[in-house]
């Protein structure tokens, strides 16, 4: 048995081993690149080490990618054998368990097996971060805030996951609106793990928010060095900076990002697929011409009609394919979406049956400016968005794309009390783009009164 960085004990046997691993948990907490390349090191070093198998398993779930699927299986095949070859602790057995929660579809299931790590190993910063990620993908934000509230007691100033700790309890205050919590926290995360790149972009969030794009920018300045050492999430926060250069009209910026640095890789991971496919929407939405960067998004979506492991992932495809107006793929993916919305187990149908249903429809009525009907769609999907995951940020093109259908189909009254609501979440604070939609309606009022107002 050996202690690790975060001073748990592992079954491992070799110092090199401890090594590894800990460049695989402190590579988790700051995303990385390097990180699959310790985790392989390790299982070369242990191959018994039922742990490591099960973090691999529990790393390719997180990508909420179809065909990884078979890897995290072996990986739980592998992390069973080697519990029969080497005994284990109750606290390693407890992520082989969340493993097969997971790949049973119940990652709602698999988030308490990492609370029951936490209950009994608080310092645990592996469980307190699976949890959040886990989280995170549910939607579950005030989970995320009471599981780090938890633990944050037994986390002594020189832990080396506190800054870690701290940043996941930013971006977990920012989702819940303590925005002023969530800056000082993200702050402080970043001064005692440099590398943080999740606490740096939580203030990102703040920034996002509250309606502060040029504070944003100021913030981001100067601290690359807290995300180009990234896997891809360091795309997400070349993203932030694109979205904060949007809200101040700095188109020439913004397409400058997208081009060399958000979707500089051509990948089709979901995350960057959902970066790009978002701020495509914006920029549409704002009437800038966005020329034929839709097709490559729509030809790597099309591909992953049948995909179906989230439907956060699924809306974001559906970006892409009515962007560049692929009507068969579009109704590919809503069939898939209402034929996964009637399966009666995991946890995957509830969220491809409400919001998931009501969101794609309204996604395919807007893109054949059908807006009166995408309105009453997006409409109805608003209340239950959370559940699709992801950040408030990162849903909010949803939110646009249904204001932005309801002015088109001149329904005032209902898009002001979205926009109002929107107001509220984020404090009081407004962006330019819903004071320019306030703009807008009052614009529509006037014409309105102005034409029935009788002639003299």
């Amino acid at each position: 048995m050996k202690q690790d960085v975060f001073g748990q004990m592992n079954t491992l046997n070799h110092p090199t081993s401890v090594e590894a691993w800990n460049g695989v948990l402190l590579g988790f907490m700051a995303h990385a690149a390097v990180t699959p390349q310790h985790l392989v090191a390790v299982l070369e070093l242990e191959p018994d080490f039922a742990l490591g198998h099960a973090v691999k398993g529990l790393f390719m779930v997180l990508l909420g990618r179809r065909e990884v699927m078979p890897v995290a299986t072996d990986a739980l095949v592998s992390a069973k054998a080697a519990m029969e070859r080497q005994p284990v602790t109750d606290r390693e057995r407890l992520f082989v368990d969340a493993l097969e929660l997971y790949l049973a579809d119940l990652p709602s299931q698999a988030v308490q097996k990492f609370e029951e790590v936490l209950r009994a190993h608080p310092q645990d910063t592996l469980a307190m971060k699976l949890s959040h990620a886990t989280r995170f993908i549910l939607g579950d934000s005030a989970g995320m805030r009471r599981s780090i509230e938890r633990v944050m007691p037994a986390y002594e100033p020189d832990h080396a996951g506190r800054g870690y700790l701290l940043g996941c309890h930013s971006f977990a205050l920012e989702e819940t609106g303590a925005y002023e919590k969530a800056e000082i926290a993200g702050r402080q995360a970043l001064w005692m793990a440099s590398d943080d790149a999740w606490g740096l972009h939580a203030v990102a969030h703040v920034h996002e928010m509250t309606g502060n794009a040029q504070l944003g920018l100021d913030w981001l300045a100067g601290r690359e060095d807290a995300w180009t050492h990234c896997n891809n999430f360091r795309y997400h926060v070349w993203w932030h900076k694109a979205l904060m250069h949007l809200d101040l009209g700095q188109v020439d910026q913004v397409m400058e990002l997208y081009d060399n640095y958000i979707r500089q890789d051509k990948t089709d991971d979901y995350r960057d697929i959902s970066n790009a496919t978002s701020l495509l929407s914006r920029l549409e939405l704002e009437g800038v011409n966005v020329g034929n960067r839709w097709e490559e998004l729509a030809d790597l979506s099309a591909a992953r009609t049948e995909d179906g492991c989230l439907i956060f992932a699924d809306l974001h495809y559906l970006l892409a394919l009515t962007g560049d107006k692929r009507p068969e793929a579009t109704g590919k993916m809503l069939q898939r979406i209402q034929k996964d919305a009637q399966r009666n187990q995991g946890d995957t149908p509830i969220r491809m049956s409400d919001p998931g249903i009501a969101a794609a429809k309204g996604l395919e009525a807007f893109g054949e400016g059908l807006y009166g009907q995408a309105f009453d769609f997006l409409s109805n999907a608003r209340d239950g968005m959370q559940l699709a995951g992801g950040s408030h940020a990162q849903r909010d093109v949803f939110e646009r794309i249904t204001i932005d259908s309801g002015l088109r189909a001149g329904r005032l009254d209902a898009v002001e009390r979205i926009l109002d609501d929107r107001r509220a979440k984020r404090a009081g604070g407004e962006d330019n783009y819903a004071l320019a939609r306030r703009a807008l309606i009052d614009a529509a009022r006037d014409d309105r009164d102005a034409q029935s107002v009788p002639a003299e």
